[in-house]
């Protein structure tokens, strides 16, 4: 049965490789990016599957504006993608509040008044499904990622509250969990790292980081974006949608790892691999 979807930050990477799947398996997809001219294409790839709209999830007024629409072109919503993100890398001691409180309003709050809009129509209905991104990082840490790494155990522990207190509506909610992944999120860490000072007491793990980022095959063996894309189909459009969904290089691993070794033991291993 088709569907109508909603992703957010789908001008490039997973988004867009989700966007253009759905919109090919026949869902009517609406996809959202503040660069919408990098969707124009999208409609053609997919036959007219794909209708991109302008948005900046941070922007209470663009999320409005985008579900007003939606309601009243398609009558519902039936699946949100909550994939719009942005990461945030570099020692917590150097790190801007600003710049922190600017990935939480993306990665979180921006995310959390989305769904708070898309909600009463799911209710209404009795019946939809919200797929929240998050990371491995969301349930392990590294250094140098405090700030992005927060904003996704935050998401973790927001998503199992929202699927419990959804779920007497008819509301399911699936969490995505990627590991090391071929997108531009790469480039813009490096970026990121080399805004900070050479002289920087915490230069060793920068340039640990910036080398596994821009040589991730050295160590990650990084899966495509396509690949998790279709991770994003399958907990949008499964009948039973699992809670959560884990994928992509070496997430697998770490989150064993962490689970079963207490926090000493995690970190010895944690220590050898960064070195």
């Amino acid at each position: 049965m088709s569907k109508v979807v909603l992703i957010t930050g789908a001008s490039s990477g997973i988004g867009r490789e989700a966007a253009i799947l759905l919109g090919k398996q026949g869902h009517t997809v609406y996809a959202g990016a503040r660069r919408v001219d990098r969707l124009a294409e999208l409609a053609d790839l997919t036959g007219g599957g794909v209708t991109a709209v302008e948005m900046d999830v941070t922007k209470d007024d663009d999320n409005q504006r985008v579900v007003d629409r939606i309601i009243e072109s398609e009558g519902r919503i039936d699946v949100l993608i909550n994939n719009a993100g942005c990461g945030l890398y570099g020692p917590i001691e150097d790190v801007s509040l600003d710049d922190a409180r600017h990935v939480f309003e993306v990665n979180l709050f921006g995310l959390a008044h989305l769904t708070q809009l898309v909600l009463p129509h799911m209710r209404a209905r009795r019946s939809g499904r919200i797929v929240n991104i998050s990371s491995m990082v969301g349930r392990i840490y590294t250094p140098m990622g405090a700030w992005y790494i927060a904003t996704k155990h935050a998401l973790e522990g927001w998503s199992d509250c929202l699927r419990y207190e959804t779920a007497p509506f008819g509301i399911q909610v699936a969490l995505v969990q990627p590991g090391s992944i071929h997108t531009e999120f790469a480039s813009l860490t490096a970026n990121q790292l080399n805004e900070f000072p050479d002289d920087s007491p915490y230069r060793a793990h920068i340039d640990m980081l910036r080398k596994r980022v821009t040589d991730p095959g050295a160590t990650d063996r990084p899966v495509g974006a396509q690949e998790v894309a279709e991770v994003y189909v399958e907990a949008a459009t499964a009948r039973r949608p699992r809670r959560r969904y884990v994928t992509g290089a070496r997430a697998r691993p770490w989150m064993f790892t962490r689970k079963w070794l207490g926090d000493r033991a995690f970190e010895y291993v944690l220590h050898r691999s960064v070195r």
